[in-house]
């Protein structure tokens, strides 16, 4: 018997119970919808991560003061000491590998738009912000540095600011919103980035002083934002801002720092390995559906071999020999298998595409995750259709026609 009449066989066994063949596919279907949803998943929040933190410029260091728990990102950990505009001042003047540094003083708070009140970040910079940054505007324009000196109440809001406050109107500039009571002029609205580190979309930037003495009344600084002249120069970059900040915080030899200095690239790096743990961790899950699926196959197909004996029996006594017997349930299981495979390379993307589009999720189809889950429901298949194949075709054919 060729292979194309022993799968028409196996074709024509399977069809002839339709429920029971369905029910079987289940556990395959679901194996591999899971998988590729699951990788899905997991490569739509790296993608999405990683665009955001690229929006931001990878040649961008961040400097905190306080501690950080030794984590990767740090140099040291010591005492927690504020940062102000003297430890700003010397980042600029004595290191040679930046572009420009600039200050952030943050907090969350309310903001009120007539009887529209919401809760946003409160982020006083300089005009610079714009550049190191990359937050370009959608209207307007941003504040000025005289803006700052003076410390005249304008500023510049997010997106999701302007929706809440605002709602449908999109000319906001010119518009008064109350910062903690205080009267602010809109003089720019920034373009939507989405969500991301920070939330940039629901951040209203003030001007430096003003944040410090109207607002918050403080003269410390919550970071330092130090764009580097190129990606090469990161290190040499962090080198010498660690060595200008151990000299304006009077540490000495051996003491440890108390300031932390991450860039980009760390967020990106570490946010890299966190999400492929996960999302093997969420696949490896989802494997463990298909090893069931195939533990079912298995199952059922050594309830067809005992139902079929008598068939079998037949089969050899006409002149089948055992690798026909053992090639035909064999197909049968991988046919099964495979079948379960492609449905659930269907669901499992119609899946990925439904959260995507109704849950709002950031979901990315792996073209590899496809093929891999298809390539081991068709093993799955082999693997838990043998032992049923190589029994069915060392059955006796005298003892299997007398079977009842």
């Amino acid at each position: 018997m060729d292979f194309k009449e022993s799968f028409s066989v196996a074709l024509s066994a399977l069809l002839s119970n339709r429920v029971r063949l369905v029910l079987t596919m289940l556990g395959i279907i679901i194996g591999v919808g899971a998988v590729i949803a699951m990788v899905a998943l997991g490569q739509g929040a790296k993608q999405a991560v990683e665009t955001q933190i690229q929006q931001l410029g990878t040649n961008l260091l961040t400097v905190r003061s306080g501690t950080g728990g030794g984590g990767m990102f740090n140099r040291a950990a010591g005492a927690t000491v504020g940062f102000t505009l003297d430890h700003l001042k010397a980042i600029r003047e004595q290191c040679k590998t930046i572009e420009t540094a600039i200050p952030e003083l943050n907090q969350f708070t309310q903001i009120k738009y007539a009887n529209q009140v919401t809760y946003s970040q409160i982020l006083g910079t300089e005009p610079e912000y714009e550049f190191v940054r990359n937050a370009p505007l959608e209207q307007g324009e941003y504040f000025t540095n005289a803006d700052n000196s003076r410390r005249n109440r304008v500023c510049v809001i997010g997106e999701e600011v302007r929706k809440d406050l605002f709602g449908e109107s999109k000319d906001v500039v010119g518009e008064q919103v109350k910062i903690r009571g205080i009267n602010f002029t809109i003089v720019g609205l920034l373009k939507s980035k989405g969500e991301g580190f920070g939330d940039p979309d629901n951040t209203v930037i003030v001007p430096l002083l003003t944040a410090q003495k109207r607002v918050f009344g403080t003269d410390r600084l919550s970071q330092i934002d130090v764009k580097v002249a190129s990606l090469e120069l990161i290190d040499a970059a962090s080198i010498e801002i660690e060595q200008v900040l151990r000299k304006q915080n009077r540490l000495a030899e051996g003491d440890e720092n108390n300031f932390i200095i991450r860039s980009q690239l760390d967020y990106l790096s570490t946010f890299g390995q966190a999400s492929k743990t996960l999302t093997t961790l969420l696949a490896a899950i989802a494997a463990v559906s298909l090893l069931v699926g195939g533990i079912g196959i298995m199952n059922i197909m050594l309830v067809s071999v005992t139902e079929r004996t008598r068939e079998i029996g037949v089969r050899m006594a006409i002149g089948a020999c055992k690798k026909d017997i053992r090639y035909q349930f064999l197909i049968e299981a991988i046919v099964i298998a495979m079948a379960g495979g492609i449905i659930g390379i269907l669901a499992g993307v119609g899946g990925a595409m439904a959260l995507a589009k109704f849950a709002d999720w950031n979901t990315a189809i792996v073209p590899g995750a496809v093929v891999l889950a298809f390539v081991f429901s068709g093993v799955v298949g082999v693997v838990f259709g043998l032992f049923p194949a190589i029994k069915a075709s060392n059955l006796n054919p005298i003892d299997s026609l007398r079977y009842e």
